[in-house]
């Protein structure tokens, strides 16, 4: 091969590389581009999912609260109205404030249906069960037909079962959110 064929290759590869490496570097960014794009994509979205597990974990643990202070509020109404009731002094301002306790008890089992996790809502039915079964038996009660396990002293004694089975709703709550159970106070009674 001779000196004129050698610079004609390299004369023809020169042109070559010169009219290709725009379309080559074109070619390569946009590869990268496209490769930053999904990276980004990929980032937008496990931001996303965050937030939704975020706010996920905050409706579930505004909802626990309310539920559990409607529970406690119904079962601590429960116990009061069977101790007037047990006095003779219930009226319609005990009444009301039992039924206000039941319907807000009510409306956070309801709210708890749609957020609360399988595990809670095992606890949860549960409760509500042992709850409702106060209420009834206290209505006949209070109606002059007890139940056969329906005295005052087992419905009282059924309410305060249900406050130490509370410790353990509360437990599973604090487990679905992914909080630690608290440790046992010494002498600390549930009301």
């Amino acid at each position: 091969m001779g000196n004129g064929m050698i610079a004609l290759v390299v004369a023809v590869v020169g042109v070559a590389g010169t009219l290709l490496a725009p379309i080559l570097s074109q070619r390569l960014l946009a590869r990268f581009q496209g490769q930053q794009f999904e990276r980004q994509q990929q980032a937008a979205h496990a931001g996303w999912l965050r937030e939704q597990e975020k706010t996920a974990l905050a409706e579930r643990r505004a909802c626990y609260v309310m539920t559990n202070a409607a529970f406690r509020r119904f079962r601590i109404q429960l116990m009061d109205y069977l101790w007037h009731l047990n006095r003779g002094t219930a009226d319609t301002e005990t009444r009301a404030e039992l039924a206000a306790a039941r319907d807000a008890h009510n409306a956070a089992f309801a709210e708890a249906q749609m957020v609360a996790s399988a595990a809670v809502l095992t606890h949860l039915d549960d409760m509500v069960t042992a709850l409702h079964a106060a209420y009834v038996k206290i209505v006949y009660l209070e109606r002059g037909d007890p139940r056969a396990d329906g005295s005052p002293e087992d419905i009282d004694r059924e309410l305060r079962e249900l406050g130490d089975r509370s410790h353990e709703m509360r437990s599973v709550m604090r487990a679905d959110m992914g909080i630690d159970a608290p440790s046992a106070v010494p002498g600390q009674q549930s009301l």
